[in-house]
């Protein structure tokens, strides 16, 4: 009797240890499948990356680089949807079944204006060409469509019920593509939604963003000789002039949190016309999209009086409006676990010699960042309070959200600079761009593995979000093509 009670004993210790090791051995292995296959796919999504790079197409003109994804995407079996939301360049791919959770990767893909670089480690523009990828969006479509095709044949070699889906997101760069997408209800079905930036470290500590509202002002004067008869013009520009200066008065009484910036667009043809027509630009920031309504009531207060006190008129068209981006600690922390398990980016010898030329370009502050890009950040459920602006933000109120940051730049480099251009450009920035794909990848196995997790990150939302009720900032206005 004894001796049959240790066996079986045994036979159970046997059996809870078999099926422990198995365990450990799937995490393992979803670990290892989702390296070898981002590794499999990584000439792809070089040449892909360096074409959206070479194109350098800007918000709403990003017609090479979607069509590239889109074909791509197709070719590897997803269904994919084109023109969606009333946007040419924006498209949703799928693949898989909607039995089982839904796992969205977003994919930006534009440019920025008036940044054109050569892939060099000092100030070089590349002739006939006017855009560059300062904030590293080619690497941001590239990176997250690799992940996407890894997790696709995950779901399809194990037979899972589930679908991936890869949002091709266009006009990030003010003109809040994605806000169209959450107001066209194609994040309605989606159970929870990825997402990577650019950047000079590797780290996926929740993040918050500030809402922003843009728009054009516009004024309309009276031409006239400047000189010969100034008494019987009314100078448009002088109207810009004024709001900008009443703008620069008000920010002494805003939140100190709060971003008031502006370009003037249009200021005049001639210096011996009195301007009849002027426009500027604007861009208002602040916390919490709730708080928005009154500063930005303020600020057309602002362009009212300016036309009257110029005696022109004014109109204004609401460019852009995006919402705060709304942490989610759950899935940070998957995506933290999943980049943990492949590591910080280790520069070649050339590498590590473009670094340390282009670091003479930046700011004192790179030089306590040397060797960022070798170490993963470590974990803090702390929100990191960005003052930068993104779309993702309208889909965080709608969908538990959450994204990280890997080292694509030489750590130190600023967003939106050539120096992020030039990294972008090579090799350095392809690295991090498959230290992104990997993450992706296996934060979206992880949560198809283990649903209780995504129950988690929506609980968690529920609790975020509250009793606020979500309104796009841009009303019904139709995506500016």
């Amino acid at each position: 009797m004894k001796t049959t009670l240790s066996y079986t004993l045994l036979a159970l210790l046997a059996t809870l240890f078999l099926h422990s090791g198995v365990a450990i051995a799937a995490k393992q292995t979803s670990g290892s499948y989702v390296a070898q296959d981002v590794t499999r796919h990584q000439a792809l999504s070089n040449e892909l990356a360096q074409n959206l790079w070479d194109w350098a197409e800007t918000r709403f003109h990003e017609k090479k680089s979607s069509h590239a994804m889109q074909v791509i995407l197709a070719e590897q079996g997803f269904k994919v949807d084109v023109g969606v939301a009333d946007m040419p360049t924006a498209f949703v791919a799928s693949y898989g079944s909607k039995d089982g959770p839904v796992i969205a990767i977003l994919a930006e893909m534009d440019a920025l204006p008036g940044l054109s670089q050569q892939a060099q480690p000092y100030k070089q523009s590349i002739d006939g060409k006017e855009a560059g990828h300062a904030c590293g969006h080619h690497l941001f479509g590239a990176g997250s469509l690799a992940a996407a095709l890894t997790v696709k044949n995950w779901l399809q070699q194990n037979n899972i019920q589930g679908q991936i889906r890869l949002y091709g997101t266009p006009a990030e760069e003010g003109g809040s593509g994605k806000v169209y997408m959450v107001r066209e209800g194609l994040f309605s079905d989606v159970d929870t939604v990825l997402h990577w930036h650019p950047g000079g470290q590797n780290t996926t500590q929740p993040m918050s963003t500030l809402a922003n509202k843009t728009a054009k002002f516009r004024f309309h004067g009276i031409a006239s000789h400047a000189a010969a008869a100034p008494e019987q013009g009314r100078s448009a520009l002088d109207a810009v002039e004024a709001m900008n200066y009443m703008v620069n008065m008000m920010r002494e009484h805003v939140p100190a949190d709060t971003r008031i910036h502006y370009i003037i667009t249009h200021g005049g043809d001639a210096p011996n016309i009195v301007p009849e027509f002027a426009e500027v630009y604007y861009y208002l920031r602040t916390p919490s999209a709730a708080d928005l309504p009154a500063l930005w009531s303020r600020l057309e207060k602002t362009a009212q009086a300016a036309a009257m006190g110029t005696e022109t008129q004014v109109d204004w068209e609401i460019m852009s409006g995006v919402w705060s981006t709304l942490p989610n600690a759950t899935l940070a922390k998957v995506a933290h676990d999943a980049m943990d398990t492949f590591g910080g980016i280790k520069y070649s010898p050339q590498e590590q010699a473009f670094a340390d030329v282009l670091r003479t370009t930046l700011s004192k502050r790179a030089v306590k960042q040397i060797g960022n890009e070798q170490n993963i950040m470590p974990y803090t459920d702390d929100i990191y309070h960005s003052t930068a602006s993104t779309d993702v933000g309208d889909i965080s109120w709608n969908v538990p959200t959450a994204g990280f940051v890997t080292a694509t730049w030489v750590p130190g480099t600023a967003p939106h600079s050539w120096q992020a251009v030039a990294a972008g450009g090579m090799s350095i920035g392809y690295k991090g761009m498959h230290l992104a794909s990997k993450t992706l990848a296996l934060s979206a196995i992880r949560l198809f593995e283990q649903p209780d997790l995504i129950q988690q990150a929506k609980t968690e939302w529920r609790g975020r979000v509250g009793d606020v009720q979500y309104q796009s900032q841009i009303g019904d206005r139709s995506p500016i093509l």
